[in-house]
């Protein structure tokens, strides 16, 4: 296990020092790194221009590099947070049993660390945040929390082992394999002091799990808005759109809980009708060469782009006309990481998701339609309406942009959980 960092205790009593936040995520873009999300980065740094003492705790491995940092670069010095590694062997695919053992791998290190930081200073944390999955790192946080007597926050951003069963679901096996995770969660839902989700689902997720009540926010994922207006703006002269094209976007995961099959047949049957219609694939996963191989038996009108770095995606969405939200039936998410993005690009949303919250959502704020999961004739007749009625496109651009502003713009709605986190130290 490498710390880069050391910790000053100047040995000062509890009521004269600044609260001190541990943050731990196993998966977080830092530093000039180009992948991965930056939720717990911007949670950090809210904390600590909040007056806290934070550190944010995170793994050597690079999730979406799949590569160890190297965590002597000066990108990684200099921030209001303190970075902390700790180490993890890591693993080559998302979907491998050498994941597995690598987070358990980091989950055994972090109580080592966690549990030295105690034993050198009895109050090293006043609070521990941390996401779950993964289940078991999540397990870490929540036993040294309750052990040491602080409260511990789980933001829970997805569902293990419910999201696994889309990609690994048989009879019997799958319910002995992913019994430790479900173990692992209902301790963690029992041990923490509050949630946050990032959807209203996922915040109410740890009450099937235990009868007593807690602390719950809802906190979108979200984006930080100037930055994905400044890569649109900056990067627009490279997702430039030929006239008279319609562009219909989808960004993310290539992967199993993404109907991405769909689209591709329902923009054979769009074009047909429109021969404007083509759709942008931004991004990468290991469905990619098979769905390159159903695209060219059909003909279809879809480029795939591949993965883009954050201000290039911007601004393909932004030259886009309609972006597409696209999950499988029984797909565990519930709003995706990607909805802020699509929204702050003021264009409409089309979603095939079946969770009832976000369906709910596209229809009361007006920013998209609904359509069923897995039927490529409905999603194509939902793209051909939206390019035959550019006002509509309009109106629904406009409400999801208001609602990016006010709603998924971490700038703003992350003080959420600033505010939670002050009222359960002080």
């Amino acid at each position: 296990m490498r710390d880069y960092y050391t910790y000053p205790d100047n040995g000062s009593a509890a009521s004269d020092r600044p609260r001190h936040i541990a943050v731990v995520t196993q998966g977080v873009k830092l530093g000039d790194e180009t992948r991965g999300y930056t939720r717990f980065r911007f949670i950090a740094q809210a904390l600590a221009q909040a007056g806290f003492k934070v550190d944010l705790i995170t793994s050597t491995f690079q999730h979406w590099d799949k590569a160890q940092r190297d965590i002597t670069r000066a990108c990684y010095e200099g921030h209001p947070y303190r970075i902390r590694f700790i180490y993890e062997p890591g693993y080559r695919r998302n979907l491998d049993p050498g994941r597995i053992r690598s987070h358990r791998v980091l989950a055994r290190n972090l109580r080592a660390y966690l549990e030295s930081r105690f034993a050198d200073h009895a109050r090293a944390y006043d609070l521990i945040y941390s996401e779950i999955p993964p289940n078991d790192m999540a397990l870490v946080c929540a036993e040294v929390a309750d052990r040491h007597g602080i409260p511990y926050v789980a933001d829970v951003n997805d569902l293990w082992p419910e999201a696994m069963r889309m990609a690994v679901d048989v009879p019997v096996l799958s319910d002995i394999a992913f019994a430790p995770f479900a173990r692992d969660a209902r301790k963690v839902y029992n041990l923490m002091t509050a949630a946050v989700g990032t959807s209203d689902e996922y915040a109410a997720r740890p009450a099937a799990d235990r009868s007593a009540p807690y602390e719950r926010r809802t906190v979108y994922v979200g984006n930080q808005l100037s930055v994905f207006d400044e890569g649109a703006r900056t990067c627009a002269p490279l997702a430039a759109k030929p006239e008279g094209e319609f562009w219909v976007a989808y960004a993310g995961t290539l992967g199993a809980s993404y109907d991405i099959a769909t689209l591709i047949r329902a923009a054979v049957t769009a074009a047909a009708e429109d021969g404007r219609i083509r759709v942008k694939l931004l991004g990468d996963g290991p469905d990619r060469a098979a769905l390159e191989e159903l695209a060219a038996s059909l003909g279809a009108p879809v480029d795939f782009v591949g993965y883009a770095p954050y201000d290039l995606m911007a601004a393909y969405l932004c030259a886009s006309d309609v972006t597409v939200n696209s999950l499988v039936a029984d797909a565990a998410q519930s709003i995706v990481t990607k909805i802020g993005d699509y929204l702050a690009a003021g264009i409409p949303l089309i979603n095939t998701g079946s969770s009832p919250e976000f369906r709910a959502k596209v229809e009361a704020d007006g920013f998209g339609v609904n359509v069923p999961a897995g039927n490529p004739d409905a999603l194509a007749r939902a793209i051909l309406a939206l390019a035959s009625d550019p006002a509509r496109c309009r109106a629904m651009g406009a409400a999801g942009r208001r609602i990016a502003e006010e709603q998924f713009d971490q700038e703003h709605s992350y003080g959420v959980i600033v505010d939670l986190i002050r009222d359960l130290v002080d």
